[in-house]
């Protein structure tokens, strides 16, 4: 008998399911009818349409559309933009606050030096 060794998978990134339910199915539809009108079509624009009949298959059937992801990203990292600015433009107000309250309760005593300047100065 001979001893067979355990292959280990290689690590590969995994690759999330960001199409689900009906998105998924609309997928699978859409390019089943996309390649059949390709092919009955032909020419050029027959091979377009099957190619993108593809694509919609491949992302029905794996779950994963990198379009989609791109966009998320996008989206997300203008939120995190969004929620930044709003902290900042808080801590401005406070910063603001902050800076004229005591000029609300100071008093100026003694030489009025802002309305007659001493002479040579």
């Amino acid at each position: 008998m001979s001893e067979f060794k355990r292959v280990e998978p290689i690590d590969q990134a995994p690759s999330t399911q960001n199409v689900q339910g009906w998105e998924r199915i609309g997928s699978l539809a859409g390019g089943v009818v996309m390649v059949g009108k390709g092919l009955r079509r032909g020419g050029l624009f027959g091979l377009v349409q099957v190619a993108l009949g593809g694509v919609a298959l491949a992302r029905g059937i794996t779950g994963h559309s990198s379009a989609k992801s791109f966009l998320e990203q996008g989206r997300r990292d203008l939120d995190k933009a969004r929620a930044k600015i709003e902290r900042t433009g808080d801590e401005l107000k406070s910063l603001k606050t902050h800076a004229q309250a005591p000029t609300h309760t100071a008093t100026v005593t003694g030489n009025d030096s802002l309305k007659s300047p001493e002479a040579g100065a």
